[in-house]
């Protein structure tokens, strides 16, 4: 049984979710309320609620905050946000504070229903209408090969291993070879790819299917 909980400020919003949620076989609401601040202490008196549902139609700090208190009263908990912010930018921020769904209001019922199972399953879920945006904004996103870049294979393996987090010490260690050697093959890569740092060496080797 999942036990779902749900904060809605719109009465009619909040009827219509509930509904939905207890017609689903294995799907049971142990509370509804319209205030964030309701949401927490009631939590805190009924049965350990699975799925947390919670209407974000304006993203900010405070409904952040929410998100974040949430996971952290509730570890266990976790945070749907239904929203009708389309806006990528936010996306991000609300899975960083703890979310694990994302689903705007404009969802059908099927994929509400099919979200929170996945969700209460312990996967992450963007609703796929976002989904197929951020596919396109990656397709059409400037593809930046502004610059030749030809590597060595020893510099293809020190950029790999950069990539995946390793330090100086622990890629010399792999590859056979210096410490020294392998700062002198991460300089050629930041002159190569005409960049300053480790970061933003990363990012132009993503860009440009370097790694």
């Amino acid at each position: 049984m999942v036990n779902i909980f749900i904060v809605e400020d719109q009465s009619i919003a909040r009827d219509g979710i509930k509904t939905l949620m207890e017609k689903e076989p294995g799907f049971r609401v142990i509370g509804e309320t319209k205030s964030d601040i309701e949401a927490i202490n009631k939590l805190s008196e009924v049965d350990r609620a699975e799925v947390f549902l919670t209407g974000l139609d304006q993203i900010d700090q405070d409904k952040l905050a929410l998100v974040e208190s949430i996971k952290e009263r509730f570890p266990d908990t976790k945070v749907v946000c239904l929203t009708t912010a389309v806006d990528q930018k936010y996306i991000s921020k609300v899975f960083k504070a703890g979310a694990s769904g994302y689903l705007l209001k404009s969802v059908s019922q099927d994929e509400m229903i099919f979200a929170v199972k996945h969700i209460a399953a312990g996967e992450k879920y963007i609703c796929s209408e976002l989904s197929i945006k951020l596919v396109q904004h990656l397709i059409n996103a400037p593809y930046s090969n502004n610059l030749q870049v030809e590597l060595s294979r020893r510099e293809s393996e020190v950029l790999a291993l950069i990539a995946e987090g390793y330090t100086n010490n622990e890629i010399a260690n792999k590859l056979f070879t210096s410490r020294r050697t392998v700062e002198g093959h991460r300089q050629n890569l930041l002159d190569k790819t005409n960049t300053r740092n480790t970061a933003a060496l990363i990012r132009y080797a993503v860009k440009n299917g370097l790694v």
